[in-house]
C-alpha cells in the first residue's frame, strides 16, 4: 500500500492543492494527516484526495467539531492506534514517548515539530514527515510510504 504522510499544513492552500495533485499523480491508497490542518475550510482541498483519507488533530485544530464533520469523521484524538492492511501504526501530532514506542509498531508517525526525522527501528518506521506549510523552514515536505516494501521516500512541493 502507497500511503502519502503530510503534516502542519497550517491553512496553506498553495501548498495543500500542490500536494493534493502530488498524491493523486503518485496513485497513494491512503493519506495521512498528523495535524495542524488549523481551519475546517482546508477540507475543500483534501476532499479533491482520490486516496482515502486518515488523521489526528493538532495543536492548532481549534474548531474542532467543524473539523470533525468536514472530514466525515476520519480525523481523531492523538494518539490514535490503527491497524492498516495488517501493520500497526500509531499517529500522533506531538511526539510523546517516540522512543519508547519505536519498536512496539510498525510504524511510529508523529509531526507538531515542523522537522523531518525519518529513523528505521527494529520493526519500521519512525516519520515525521516535516512540514506542509512551509513556514518555518521555507520547505514544503511530506512522505511517502510503500508498506509493501517497506521504503519511505521524502517528497517536497
Amino acid at each position: 500500500m502507497k500511503i502519502g504522510i503530510v503534516s502542519d499544513s497550517h491553512d496553506n492552500i498553495e501548498a495543500i492543492k500542490s500536494a493534493v495533485d502530488f498524491l493523486n499523480k503518485e496513485g497513494v491508497d491512503l493519506t495521512i494527516h498528523l495535524g495542524d490542518i488549523v481551519s475546517p475550510f482546508c477540507f475543500n482541498y483534501f476532499n479533491k484526495l482520490k486516496s482515502q483519507f486518515l488523521g489526528v488533530f493538532g495543536n492548532n485544530d481549534g474548531e474542532v467539531l467543524f473539523l470533525q464533520q468536514k472530514s466525515e469523521g476520519k480525523l481523531h484524538k492523538s494518539p490514535y492506534e490503527v491497524d492498516i492492511e495488517g501493520k500497526e501504526f500509531i499517529l500522533m501530532h506531538e511526539p510523546f514517548g517516540i522512543d519508547k514506542v519505536a519498536n512496539e509498531y510498525d510504524y511510529v508517525l508523529y509531526g507538531h515539530l515542523h522537522k523531518i526525522d525519518i529513523r528505521k527501528t527494529q520493526r519500521g518506521y519512525v516519520i515525521n514527515p516535516g512540514e506542509l506549510c512551509g513556514y518555518l523552514t521555507g520547505k514544503r515536505t511530506f512522505v511517502i510510504l510503500n508498506t509493501q516494501t517497506n521504503t519511505v521516500e521524502l517528497k517536497a512541493v
